[in-house]
């Protein structure tokens, strides 16, 4: 069974940043593609960014398109996202997801495994 955990997030000031990390268990983690989702409150799900198996595709929301960064470290079995110029309208809970799959998706609905989630607040 492939456990998700999320860390790194927390409050911060607008135009502030956070580093978020994954890890997912299992031998294979440079099979999995990953990917970043967030959900704020009374709102439904929402894509943030995904990653493919080698890093070598990455998409973003345009909504954090330009300020958000994804990458990943398949040796420490990790994703991360990197969130610069934040806004207010950041403020979510951010879930990390594992898709055993190549093929890289921005649907919920596509991926197998999720983190319980790490809240990320930014306000003055």
């Amino acid at each position: 069974q492939v456990q998700v955990v999320e860390f790194g997030g927390g409050l911060a000031p607008p135009g502030g940043s956070l580093r978020l990390s994954c890890t997912a268990s299992g031998s294979t983690f440079s099979s999995y593609t990953m990917g970043w989702f967030r959900q704020a409150p009374e709102k439904e799900r929402e894509f943030v960014s995904a990653i493919s198996q080698r890093g070598g595709l990455t998409y973003y929301a345009d909504s954090v398109k330009g300020r958000f960064t994804i990458s990943r470290d398949n040796a420490k079995k990790t994703v991360y996202l990197q969130m610069n110029s934040l806004k207010p309208e950041d403020t979510a809970v951010y879930y990390c997801a594992v898709r055993f799959s190549a093929i890289v998706g921005t649907r919920s609905v596509e991926y197998d495994r999720w983190g319980q989630g790490t809240q990320v607040t930014i306000s003055s």
